[in-house]
């Protein structure tokens, strides 16, 4: 998916490539509707999109357990998948949430985490 640099989730797009050169993908997402309002790919084998929609659904669940379990006063600020060589990162924005895989030999969690909560708040 192209993106325009001009809307807030083009911008968000462009400071986390930035920010993190060497990611695999990212992408800003509307998590009613699980599509991507923008996203960028350095790995074929990725498409954002697809991944915007699943990841969307890890989202909606996540907080139906978190309801359940009666979790009041809390909120999900981000959810961490550990893959054996990428790490796939959630950061939640209101009613968006970044998507961001990166190589984990490659970037320090820390870092990644840091660039997502700073672009995080450009969606608000």
């Amino acid at each position: 998916m192209a993106y325009s640099a001009n809307s807030p989730a083009g911008k968000v797009v462009q400071d986390v490539l930035n920010d993190l050169p060497g990611l695999v993908a990212v992408a800003v997402v509307d998590i009613t509707s699980g599509m991507a309002l923008a996203s960028h790919s350095n790995s074929p084998a990725i498409n954002p999109e697809t991944a915007a929609a699943y990841n969307t659904e890890v989202v909606k669940q996540k907080q139906k357990a978190m309801s359940a379990l009666k979790l009041t006063g809390e909120n999900i600020e981000d959810i961490l998948i550990t893959l054996t060589n990428q790490f796939h990162l959630i950061k939640l924005a209101g009613n968006k949430f970044i998507y961001l895989v990166v190589n984990s030999r490659e970037t320090n969690l820390a870092i990644a985490r840091e660039v997502l909560r700073s672009s995080s708040a450009n969606l608000n």
